[in-house]
């Protein structure tokens, strides 16, 4: 996967718990994604039971989210995606033209994916404490994305740390806030810049806020990989709809996206031809007041004005008080050589 030295971003549709129980709606979503403009189609692979427990007490289960009431157990079995779709699912992006790649949550996840040939691993933001399944996944040699969303410093360096121990730096850190939804308040991408600079990796946005905007902005911070999820329709409902994008919510941040990468440009000094053609609209030096020769120059009879085709304005301060050579009408573009020489 050469996805690492794009020059743009590399944009992930997640397919999370948006499949309806139904292999045909996750297989039009993937070719949904496509049309919106993804790079990329991901999956989850577990199950309940790898994931979980199946236990009715009051650690597992949920409370302060979107999925308050439900156990862990329940959520996931309704969520996962059958490990018997992944094969068909893998070749309908291939046909596509587009990446599909997964997030493994235990060993037999990644020796599954291993055996589709999956050329990218996510570790998804509650598992980047999981240093053995991490360990495992960079043992892979493949690329490694890391969802940062409850982790803090020291997480992420261990994580860093525990792929590069095993001979991986193929690495990219992905900014993220575990609220789902979450607020743009929340988003604080200026940890996408300080990622990159402070562990010398690619960066990017896993983003659960609502809407385009956060993903968009995220490019002015240096974002080469965006991930956003991707529903073919909201009415199918499920575990991850409220926070998902259409196709036609999809396609429009894919394209502020790309509009975001063109508005950056590269840093270049010189002016296009655009920018010489609007210098006309500039300030310099005009005769103000009509003049005869031998009147001295003051700030009434020449000034800085709109367009630029006469002296520049540096030299209006040498100018003043000196007296002009010839009889110049008003609007006449000011030259040097109309100064009095002393003898």
């Amino acid at each position: 996967m050469n996805f690492l030295n794009r020059e743009n971003c590399f944009i992930i549709a997640e397919l999370s718990a948006n499949h309806g129980h139904d292999i045909e709606i996750a297989k039009e979503t993937i070719r949904a994604a496509k049309r919106a403009g993804a790079d990329a189609i991901k999956l989850q692979t577990y199950t309940a039971d790898t994931i979980t427990l199946d236990a009715k007490t009051e650690d597992f289960l949920i409370s302060g989210t979107i999925w308050e009431g439900q156990y862990l157990y329940d959520l996931y079995k309704e969520a996962s995606l059958p490990w018997a779709w992944h094969k068909a699912l893998f070749d309908v992006a291939e046909e596509e033209g587009l990446v599909c790649f997964s997030s493994p949550f235990d060993k037999t996840a990644v020796d599954f994916l291993e055996e589709l040939n999956c050329p990218i691993y996510k570790i998804a933001s509650f598992e980047i404490t999981d240093i053995p399944l991490i360990e495992y996944v960079a043992s892979k040699g493949k690329p490694i994305i890391i969802s940062t969303g409850i982790a803090d410093e020291e997480d992420i360096r261990l994580a860093i740390e525990t792929c590069r121990s095993a001979g991986n730096n193929q690495l990219v850190l992905l900014k993220c806030t575990s609220a789902y939804p979450a607020k743009i308040e929340d988003a604080n991408l200026v940890m996408i810049r300080d990622m990159a600079e402070k562990f010398g990796v690619v960066t990017g946005l896993s983003d659960h806020t609502l809407g385009t905007l956060v993903p968009t902005l995220s490019i002015a911070m240096g974002a080469k990989v965006i991930e956003k999820h991707f529903i073919l329709d909201k009415s199918i409902g499920g575990a991850d709809a409220s926070f998902s994008l259409d196709e036609k919510e999809f396609a429009e941040m894919v394209q502020h996206v790309r509009q975001a990468e063109s508005a950056l440009g590269t840093i270049n000094y010189s002016l296009t031809e655009g920018k010489k053609k609007s210098r006309v609209f500039s300030r310099s030096l005009y005769v103000a007041e009509s003049m005869k020769a031998g009147e001295v120059i003051t700030e009434q009879n020449v000034r800085s004005v709109r367009p630029g085709f006469g002296l520049h304005t540096k030299h209006f301060k040498n100018i003043l008080g000196k007296t002009v050579n010839a009889d110049l009408k008003k609007g006449t573009r000011f030259s040097l050589d109309f100064i009095q020489k002393r003898d």
